[in-house]
């Protein structure tokens, strides 16, 4: 009997181990517990900004160095991330993966510059980059600090 509760217990703890998340951090140091659905932050209207912690899928990373991102949210939308200070990057590859992040998220007019900036940074074709005439009200985050899950 104590050998049947050594192995069970043996197998218990190894498959908490394996189950355990490792992830890389980048900027401040943030606990993975705790964090909310980024779905939470549509609800957030022009006049508050939110100090939050969040998790969700990243869609897209600058391609240049890593700068921004963008998280998928349920509305079929995608919220842009920057990087407080512009103070650390995030790998360029982390595209489809679930990320836990920290920092301020506000609704925020981001002007016609800044969008094709963006959309350079993203790899639009300068066509593409020239259709973009109007600004753009939408949520955005700026991150103290980023959780990506290890490979």
């Amino acid at each position: 009997m104590k050998k049947l509760i050594l192995t069970i217990t043996s197998v218990m703890c190894f498959a908490l181990v394996a189950s355990a998340q490792s992830y890389d951090s980048f900027g401040k140091k943030v606990k993975k517990n705790n964090a909310k659905p980024v779905s939470e932050l549509i609800t957030l209207d022009a006049s508050e900004s939110k100090n939050v912690k969040v998790e969700g899928v990243v869609e897209s990373v600058c391609q240049v160095k890593g700068c921004w991102m963008t998280v998928k949210l349920d509305n079929g939308e995608s919220m842009r991330v920057t990087f407080k200070d512009y103070g650390f990057f995030v790998p360029k590859d982390i595209s489809g993966k679930k990320i836990i992040f920290e920092g301020e998220a506000s609704v925020k007019t981001t002007p016609v510059d800044e969008l094709q900036h963006y959309a350079k940074d993203a790899g639009k074709s300068a066509e593409e980059v020239a259709k973009i005439k109007d600004p753009k009200k939408e949520l955005t985050f700026v991150a103290d600090g980023v959780l990506v899950p290890s490979k």
